[in-house]
């Protein structure tokens, strides 16, 4: 999974080593970050930057991946002559870096410019879906059903990987579940085939070289095989849709073969890493990852913000209880969070450990999608927010609308890039306050036309 990171929610779902949920085996249930100019990539809509490795996934599909893996069809493309020549220019880098001839040689064999991989980077297609929407896919029946008999079957294993690395093993198995439906999903693109294309398209190719050499470094350690170095059209490997610099980072040899083996059938190295990971992003046992809440009649939403942080108790003071009505415990600094701007759900979320997850995807709908399905491997109860249909979220060209229309009314915004970030954030709550409109910085339909209709 992860990413240095598959939108508010409308989801663009991009290239995933952050992943998604239902092209043929290139699927986890993942929202994700799209891979900008930068270092990090940029943030699409409620997603949020991690300031941790990016993860790089393919997008989220509106499909329940509970039908099982589909056959993949084994492709043939033509050849390739500037890709053919930008290999045998990429081969000297690769050897600089310490790479042996042996292993280029053997892991460029027969490998072809993957113009599937290409349609898929160039055709990112968004579409919206409310948080309730994705949630109803993310803890589904037959996702918490499998769940439970993957902690039945793995029981073991998951209470070792607990103990050494102190993170939650239904979180762990919760990822799991996202990423590859438990291993069903696991992608079967060539990935160096697949980084070399994405690397000579040139469009990421820097992002995506240093993709490719972290990849060849994995070979040349002996971890696995060009054969089976299989994953998302995007490079997300494995049972938890690692990268290959964050495997470089993060993946362990839990079952002490010497190989740090995420793609083979016995999952132990895969779910080891992965806790390993949040371990090193910060999980600390013990501390919910979120609550869900009702808030008080006239309470200041103003105050649902990540950078407003207080105990529990202090929110209790302002009227904020659980969803039966009591205090939360004090266990630790948390902030209330509105995925749909208080329409149906409020959630208080722990900074470490929602930010432990974010660090593994940084969009709010796969850190709650995350966190709840491991409340339900618990045997946690569904949220109890009102999921009626309510107003549909922008897709990228209307947030674009939206902020043109921010900005032809004096709201200062930078860029009319069609995310919903901070600073547009900001400027919507600043209109909504101007227009006498309830203050919650959801980028919605209904403000879309009244602010164009003013």
């Amino acid at each position: 999974m992860v990413r240095q990171g598959l939108a508010g929610l409308a989801f663009i779902i991009g290239l995933g080593g952050f992943a998604a949920a239902s092209a043929p085996v290139d699927s986890s249930l993942r929202p994700v970050m799209r891979p900008g100019s930068g270092a990090g990539g940029e943030v699409v809509s409620v997603m949020r930057v991690s300031a941790l490795v990016p993860t790089l996934r393919p997008r989220l599909r509106p499909a329940d991946l509970g039908a099982g893996p589909r056959a993949t069809q084994v492709k043939s493309y033509p050849r390739n002559a500037a890709f053919e020549r930008w290999v045998e220019g990429f081969k000297p880098r690769a050897r600089r870096t310490g790479i042996s001839q042996r292993v280029i040689d053997r892991a460029f064999r027969g490998i072809r410019y993957n113009t599937d991989v290409i349609e898929r980077d160039r055709n990112q297609a968004e579409f919206t879906k409310t948080i309730w929407e994705y949630l109803a896919n993310a803890t589904s029946e037959k996702r918490v059903r499998d769940g439970k008999r993957m902690l039945r079957r793995h029981g073991r294993l998951l209470n070792q990987i607990e103990r050494k690395y102190g993170v939650d093993k239904e979180i762990v198995v919760a990822v799991w579940g996202l990423e590859s439906f438990y291993g069903e999903l696991t992608g079967e693109y060539n990935v160096i085939e697949a980084m070399a294309t994405l690397a000579h398209d040139g469009r990421r190719g820097a992002f995506f070289e240093k993709q490719l050499i972290a990849a060849l470094k994995i070979l040349e350690n002996g971890d696995t095989t060009p054969g089976r170095m299989k994953g998302s059209w995007a490079g997300a490997m494995g049972h938890t849709q690692f990268i290959p610099t964050s495997y470089e980072l993060f993946a362990v040899d839990f079952t002490g073969d010497g190989k740090r083996d995420i793609w083979g059938r016995n999952p132990a190295d895969a779910l080891a890493s992965t806790a390993a990971y949040l371990a090193r992003s910060g999980w600390t046992q013990g501390m919910p990852w979120g609550v869900e809440v009702r808030l008080p009649q006239g309470f200041n939403r103003g105050l649902a913000r990540r950078d407003v942080l207080k105990m529990p108790s202090q929110w209790a003071a302002l009227g904020v209880r659980d969803v039966n009505g009591r205090a939360v415990r004090d266990y630790g600094s948390a902030s209330i969070l509105l995925p749909e701007g208080g329409r149906g759900l409020a959630l208080m979320i722990f900074a470490k450990n929602f930010r432990a997850i974010e660090r593994y995807n940084a969009a709010d709908a796969y850190v709650i999608g995350v966190g709840h399905l491991a409340d339900r491997l618990k045997g946690g109860a569904p949220f109890k927010g009102d999921f009626a249909p309510g107003e549909r979220p922008l897709t990228e060209e209307e947030t674009k609308d939206l902020q043109r229309a921010l900005k032809r009314r004096g709201y200062p915004l930078e860029k009319i890039d069609g995310k919903i970030g901070p600073n547009t954030k900001r400027m919507i709550r600043a209109y909504q306050k101007s227009a006498g409109l309830a203050v919650d910085g959801y980028a919605s339909e209904a403000l879309l036309r009244h602010i164009k209709g003013r």
